[in-house]
């Protein structure tokens, strides 16, 4: 039955792009057929296609539907085509996907048009295809290659789910994960915007106000308010913020007032969307069992900056801890002409020891950019590092930084003891460990990087041949955005460093949760979501 209801409806083309026929080889022998436009709906995973006006409408042939294999069409279905003179027409599944092209035009299709039987080689899944012998052959309709969605291609090759229903038409569904539009008020994309445990959260200006809502991902028309704010509009118009996830809890930041005299606020939504300031101020902090640890990093930068908070006590419980002489949570630049400040994001509470950045607060003696532990329950500070770092990292039992003379990614032991490089390449900018593997990024030109994965007594392996703009870690897995003029925009790794997923969508910003990816389209500001395979 479900056969037979295929040879009456189903057949999907994957898209190659535009694929025309080797000029001089094969049109000549190429059959002219009669093709006619589905007098069903069909939907290609929960995109209704408009074959009225679609430049690359679905056709039907010999009572089967043909779907067309344009670059969209066919990785949004989780296959990629490639074509060469010596190798013709290749399909496969890959690890790809995207969201719907709908190919919209002004110009409506005739109901029936001629197409071509194509005769260069063709090869599905690694295996060739004698298209002059196929009962429902590979089709050429206007210079894009057209599939059958015959139960051995669509169901034997690609294991495509699919029903067929009175009402909805042909509803085809593949397995790859899935790009899809949320409907989110249209102002959303104008702010940050997350998804983090089932909601989405985002902003609304209106006049100088600036308020936050959220929406579960399952019932968005129904926002929920979770906290407000006055814009400042002294210094411009400041409504940007952002949402950040610390410790696996959602936060949002935003700026009011000057570069020197205004501040930054740090708000922190509960489970029950329950939204409060918890710190303002030029400042980092970090949280632990024991309490809280706050980094002034007010300017100008000065000694004795450390605060620790027990936990439950009020803020103004907080002792100052460290060494006074140090300053902390800063990388300082200082010749001979002038010397420069940037605030640290590296600042660590491992078991009862702070581990940051800091240099001593007289400058002349160049004793810059170390790394010092602190035990939170003597106040004993001891310096680790005998070299300048520009930030560090820890993870397990292991220090990661990049030293400020070479430029290369070293480890050591927690006390600074057997340290190695191992990072083949310099200029070092991102790193990461996860699972005894380690990943880094070296700068190509400024704001793109080659990604690597070390390997030890081995050349590191450049894990992308594309530039990264740049990188997110989420369950293991590790997110690239890459640039405009690349074929995909995002693409995922595992821990071990293999490609996971080829995602084509660009986007403007890219928000990360467990295994959940938010993008706002560089192409048209829309919000859109793809689930991760677990």
């Amino acid at each position: 039955m479900i056969k037979a209801f295929l040879k009456l409806t189903v057949a999907v083309t994957v898209c190659l792009g535009l694929l025309s026929a080797p000029i001089g080889q094969t049109l000549a022998a190429e059959k002219t057929v009669r093709v006619t436009l589905p007098t069903f709906t069909v939907q290609l995973n929960g995109n209704k296609v408009d074959n009225q006006y679609r430049q690359y409408p679905l056709v039907v042939y010999k009572d089967m539907t043909y779907v067309p294999m344009t670059w969209f069409d066919s990785r949004l279905l989780g296959l990629k085509t490639e074509w060469s003179q010596k190798d013709g027409l290749t399909i496969a599944e890959d690890k790809v996907t995207t969201s719907y092209e709908p190919y919209k035009t002004k110009q409506k299709n005739s109901k029936s048009q001629n197409a071509t039987i194509p005769t260069f080689k063709i090869t599905v899944n690694g295996k060739q295809i004698n298209n002059s012998t196929e009962e429902f052959p590979l089709l050429n309709f206007r210079n894009v290659t057209y599939f059958p969605l015959t139960w051995k291609f669509a169901h034997d090759e690609f294991g495509w789910e699919y029903v067929w229903d009175k009402s909805k038409g042909v509803i085809i569904n593949s397995t790859n994960p899935k790009v899809q539009t949320v409907k989110l008020p249209s102002y959303a994309s104008e702010n940050d915007v997350a998804l983090f445990d089932g909601y989405f959260y985002f902003v609304e200006t209106v006049d100088n106000m600036n308020l936050i809502y959220r929406s579960k991902e399952d019932n968005i028309a129904n926002k929920e308010w979770l906290y407000s704010y006055h814009i400042d509009t002294m210094y411009g118009y400041q409504k940007h913020m952002n949402f950040e996830i610390r410790e696996n809890e959602l936060w949002f930041r935003y700026h009011l007032g000057g570069a020197a005299m205004g501040s930054d606020f740090y708000g922190k939504i509960s489970k029950d969307g329950k939204a409060a300031i918890e710190h303002s101020g030029y400042l980092d902090f970090k949280k632990s069992p024991k309490g809280t640890l706050i980094i002034n990093q007010f300017l100008p930068p000065g000694g004795n900056n450390l605060i620790f908070i027990p936990t439950g006590q009020p803020k103004e419980n907080g002792k100052q801890i460290g060494d006074p002489d140090l300053i902390y949570g800063w990388y300082i630049k200082n010749d001979s002409n002038s010397t420069g400040y940037g605030p640290v994001q590296s600042t660590t509470i491992h078991d009862d020891d702070v581990y940051v950045l800091a240099s001593s607060s007289n400058l002349e003696n160049n004793s810059l950019n170390q790394i010092y532990k602190i035990n939170l329950n003597t106040n004993e500070t001891t310096q680790i590092t005998n070299s300048e770092v520009g930030s560090f990292k820890i993870s397990g039992d292991k220090l990661y930084y990049v030293k400020n003379n070479d430029q290369n990614l070293y480890s050591a032991n927690l006390d600074g003891t057997e340290e190695q490089k191992i990072s083949q390449y310099n200029k070092v900018d991102w790193y990461e460990e996860i699972d005894g593997r380690v990943f880094y990024t070296t700068e190509i030109t400024s704001g793109k990087y080659n990604l690597y994965k070390t390997s030890q007594g081995k050349d590191d392996i450049l894990l992308l041949k594309e530039p990264v703009t740049g990188i997110q870690i989420a369950n293991g897995k590790i997110i690239c955005q890459l640039p405009l003029k690349e074929d995909y925009g995002i693409k995922v790794f595992n821990k071990l460093g293999q490609l996971e997923l080829a995602i084509v969508d660009h986007t403007e910003n890219l928000f990360v949760h467990n295994d959940d990816i938010l993008i706002v389209s560089a192409t048209d500001n829309t919000i859109k979501t793809i689930h991760l395979k677990k």
